[in-house]
């Protein structure tokens, strides 16, 4: 019997210590004025002896016991589920779900408060729910504005109560756990500045579909071409409707290559950098350029749309500063190789910090921004 009970009194202790975890209470104003109360009426029936004064410390110190056992009914069997979105920019308001259930069979849920945990801290966002039937659930949204790139560690939602008669203020821990990824915010940048480095160097016609004057393809009539595009020899020749498909003109590829060494000193300068290239492709995507980021040893790829600027922004917000004097980070932090001219198009390196004494790995580009550049681009960031 001495193991089953050791082990009862380890499974009571845990059971314990999960609960102090989970919940916790704190004495309101109300309530300490109310225990006060009771405790001089328990002074009183114990000097008079008045079983007026038992039957109201009894009362009162019921309504006590009521209290605990009413507020754990309302935090009990509530389930959270958060919904995030897979990335979003930084300084731009978005919207936030949290769905919220009661499990509970016959009894409902009173004068609940809901408060997000955040990287340990607690966090109002105003989220109340004043009634909520057992066995339903209720959507609940809120608004929220990240100020920095990288990862949000939504570590749960904490719900408290002072029902029902605000002597105790209850709270229960909810895990749900989640992260959300924020990419660096988009700013304005000067259309001269972005005119001139996507016209600067030959221009590489890319075979693809678009508005030209080149031949693309040949192809079958559907309906809804324009008959303006039929191709008319080709149309009498074989019979069959043709349309002419034109070239898209000044396809340039453009290869943007973002520098990660640098010291702490140059931190803002550096997360001024990484805005400035998140901005300048957002606005080579919205320009339809086939683009390109390699950000240390990170290469996104070529590619374009909307999509693609989604994974380059995703690497952006993870993009880490590396400090020069790391052993092996010269080695490290060296761009993947390049492909020969005409593959990579135009080439912008981005460099928010170099060694005079020792000069990194300089990458083969057609534009380069030092720190100067840099600072001037993006004093207004």
């Amino acid at each position: 019997m001495h193991p089953l009970l050791n082990l009862s009194a380890s499974q009571a202790f845990s059971f314990v210590r999960g609960m102090s975890r989970r919940r916790s209470i704190r004495l309101t104003s109300e309530g300490a004025r109310y225990l006060l109360f009771t405790f001089g009426i328990g002074l009183a029936a114990i000097n008079t002896g008045n079983n007026l004064f038992y039957l109201l410390l009894a009362m009162m110190l019921s309504l006590i016991v009521i209290s605990g056992l009413l507020s754990e009914h309302c935090l009990r069997r509530l389930e959270f589920h958060r919904h995030v979105p897979d990335l979003i920019i930084a300084n731009e308001p978005i919207t936030l779900t949290l769905s919220v259930a009661n499990r509970n069979r016959h009894l409902p849920s009173f004068s609940l408060r809901l408060l997000d945990v955040v990287e340990g801290q607690d966090v109002d966002r105003g989220l109340a729910i004043h009634f909520l039937p057992p066995q339903s659930s209720m959507l609940l949204s809120y608004p929220l504005l990240a100020t920095k790139r990288g990862w949000i560690k939504f570590e749960g939602i904490r719900a408290q109560t002072l029902f029902p008669f605000g002597l105790f203020l209850k709270k229960g821990l909810y895990s749900t756990e989640a992260h959300l990824l924020v990419s660096p915010p988009i700013k304005p940048l000067a259309l001269r500045f972005v005119d001139e480095l996507v016209s600067e160097g030959q221009g590489e016609s890319l075979p693809r579909r678009g508005h030209g004057t080149q031949l693309y393809n040949l192809r079958l009539y559907q309906p809804g071409d324009d008959s303006r595009a039929i191709h008319w020899m080709t149309t009498a020749r074989t019979s069959q409707l043709i349309v002419r498909e034109t070239e898209a003109e000044d396809q340039r590829r453009i290869t943007v290559v973002l520098s990660i060494m640098a010291p702490v000193e140059r931190e803002p300068l550096f997360e001024r950098s990484v805005t400035f290239v998140a901005s300048l492709l957002w606005q080579l995507t919205e320009r339809a350029y086939p683009v390109r980021l390699i950000a240390g040893t990170v290469d996104s790829g070529l590619g374009s749309g909307p999509g693609h600027l989604l994974a380059m922004l995703r690497l952006l917000a993870l993009c880490k500063r590396q400090p020069p004097e790391t052993s092996g980070v010269r080695h490290q932090s060296e761009p993947p190789p390049l492909t020969h001219v005409g593959e990579r198009g135009y080439t912008v390196a981005v460099i928010p910090w170099s060694d005079q004494a020792a000069p990194t790995h300089a990458v083969q580009a057609d534009r380069v921004l030092h720190a100067t550049q840099l600072e001037e681009l993006t004093h207004a960031f």
